[in-house]
C-alpha cells in the first residue's frame, strides 16, 4: 500500500512562543499519547524536549517524568 509523505506527520521545530514546519503536514504526534494532533489545534509542546503534547496534562505528566 502506497502511503504518502504527510501520512508520517509534520515536522517542526519548537520555539517558546510558536514553532516552524520542517516538514509540511497536517499533524504531529503527541510524545506521550501518540495521538495525532492537527497543527490548528496544536497548543503544548516543549522547547528543551523539541516535542509536542495533546493536552495540558499530558505535558505536565511528560515534564515531571523528565524531572
Amino acid at each position: 500500500m502506497l502511503m504518502s509523505s504527510n501520512d508520517d506527520g509534520a515536522k517542526l521545530q519548537y520555539g517558546p512562543n510558536g514553532f516552524r514546519v520542517l516538514r509540511p503536514g497536517q499533524h504531529v504526534f503527541c510524545a506521550v499519547s501518540g495521538e495525532a494532533i492537527p497543527l490548528e489545534e496544536l497548543r503544548y509542546w516543549s522547547v528543551e524536549h523539541q516535542e509536542p503534547y495533546a493536552s495540558c496534562e499530558l505535558a505536565t505528566q511528560r515534564l515531571a517524568d523528565s524531572a
